[in-house]
């Protein structure tokens, strides 16, 4: 008798420890907004377009101010944050044009990670990681998905809108529909924890906007700023419902909130432009400029990453490692990422910065951070001068602790610089795969063509 109550006992206490060490596990919430313009939310000093959720959420939590994305594009960001490693080394360097083209499925997503660590996984809204069957999102790892698997969508015509495989007749402004799904999703989830990466297609082209919203910034003269002022506004109020949800649920105690931009703002020739700003930094969205991979990056983690600066550089793939040890996820043994996890470093416990280096390559496009300087080789469009050939830049050298611009180039006068930043991006570009698909048409002086999906 004593030893089957002993048992029984046993059985009890390991179950109700694996229940509270689930309960434990923190909630994920992955927002990432399109096209942003690095001036453009309060937390940069933007004063033409409140952002009061995204300056509540970035008081709370800790911004970092100098965090970037491995590319100056939508697609390849997107799939350097799910996989957790530099698309470049699996060929994602462009965004997929259509058919076959799309994340290679011998890649694993975060999704796949916390989906078979018992978490319940969703997207809602873009993916543009490839539109054929296999590289579904529910065949990558997400339980649920709502919104469109393409590079942009209209605002207000349902078309491609799909709940899964099925379309859907959706009536609302997207950006407002996707943060109905958000709420409901969140308002689901009782006991198992929950992966929900938001990934917003505001601000990206078209430019359209709900007449409330366009009425509220009629004080702004330029129509194309005005608009985006507008699809800016939007998206802050989505944030804000799908934060004051998890708050209503008592999710938002154990919930890591990420966010971020996926590119620089489109603000000069070889892109759609669409009225951001990138102020003060140089270039735009497809450079390997600041302007185009240096985005808002901000993470509040309720009492592990709390209120704060912090100034090191750090990247989206970042994102992924800290995911993976907040959450305690496993991961298959050959498992190679490059991101990492950034909590030891926002809370003191490791001094050192979290990497060495930052490395970008864009078809001819490169960059490579090491501490205050930066190597670059970019597109000159960027130059916004007409006179001059769009042709690649030499390697520049700058200093953006003191330069966050970029204009004063400093190769010539510290050659040995640019020798030991050359040599060290050349040892990581030797361990790339070279692209699956696609080119940089802008930097060859083809600019945008029509229907030249890559573009976008």
């Amino acid at each position: 008798m004593w030893k089957s109550t002993f048992y029984s006992l046993f059985a009890l206490a390991v179950l109700t420890a694996l229940v509270a060490a689930a309960e434990t596990r923190p909630n994920i919430l992955l927002i990432v907004g399109d096209d942003m313009g690095y001036a453009d939310v309060g937390f940069h000093g933007c004063k033409d377009i409140p952002t009061p959720h995204l300056d509540k959420l970035a008081s709370v939590g800790t911004r970092f101010t100098n965090g970037y994305v491995t590319g100056p594009y939508c697609s390849p960001t997107r799939a350097g944050l799910l996989t957790g490693r530099y698309q470049q080394r699996f060929g994602h360097e462009f965004n997929p044009g259509g058919g076959k083209q799309g994340m290679p499925t011998s890649e694993k997503t975060i999704a796949d990670h916390l989906k078979a660590g018992g978490y319940k996984t969703a997207l809602i809204g873009k993916w543009h990681l490839g539109s054929e069957p296999e590289f579904h999102p529910q065949q990558r790892g997400f339980d649920e998905f709502f919104g469109f698997l393409g590079g942009a969508h209209d605002y207000f015509n349902d078309k491609g809108i799909v709940r899964g495989n099925t379309p859907v007749d959706e009536k609302e402004y997207l950006t407002d529909a996707f943060a109905r799904e958000a709420e409901e999703f969140i308002g689901k989830q009782k006991e198992s924890p929950f992966f929900l990466y938001l990934a917003f297609n505001a601000v990206h082209t078209p430019m359209q906007a709900d007449d409330a919203r366009l009425k509220k910034f009629a004080h702004i003269e330029d129509k194309q700023r005005r608009t985006y002022a507008a699809m800016m506004s939007a998206m802050d109020d989505a944030i804000g419902r799908v934060l004051a949800k998890l708050k209503a649920t008592g999710a938002d105690k154990n919930t890591l909130v990420m966010f971020i931009s996926d590119n620089g703002g489109p603000t000069m020739p070889g892109v759609t432009v669409n009225g951001s700003l990138n102020t003060p930094l140089r270039g735009s969205k497809r450079t390997t400029l600041d302007g185009g991979i240096r985005v808002p990056f901000v993470i509040h983690w309720p009492g592990k990453i709390e209120s704060g600066v912090f100034e090191h550089p750090v990247i989206q793939l970042d994102l992924h490692a800290t995911v993976l040890a907040a959450t305690g996820a496993k991961v298959p043994a050959n498992f190679e990422p490059d991101g990492v996890d950034l909590y030891p470093h926002v809370s003191g416990a490791n001094k050192k910065p979290p990497h060495d280096a930052l490395h970008w390559r864009f078809g001819p496009q490169m960059a490579i951070r090491m501490g205050d300087y930066k190597l670059v080789r970019y597109d000159t469009t960027a130059d916004l001068d007409p006179s001059k050939p769009k042709t690649i830049s030499p390697a520049k050298l700058y200093n953006l602790k003191d330069d966050i611009g970029e204009a004063k180039d400093l190769a010539a006068s510290m050659p040995d610089k640019v020798k030991e930043l050359q040599a060290k991006w050349d040892t990581w570009n030797s361990k790339l795969a070279p692209p699956a698909w696609g080119g940089n048409p802008a930097a060859k002086g083809q600019g945008k063509k029509k229907g030249n999906k890559q573009q976008e």
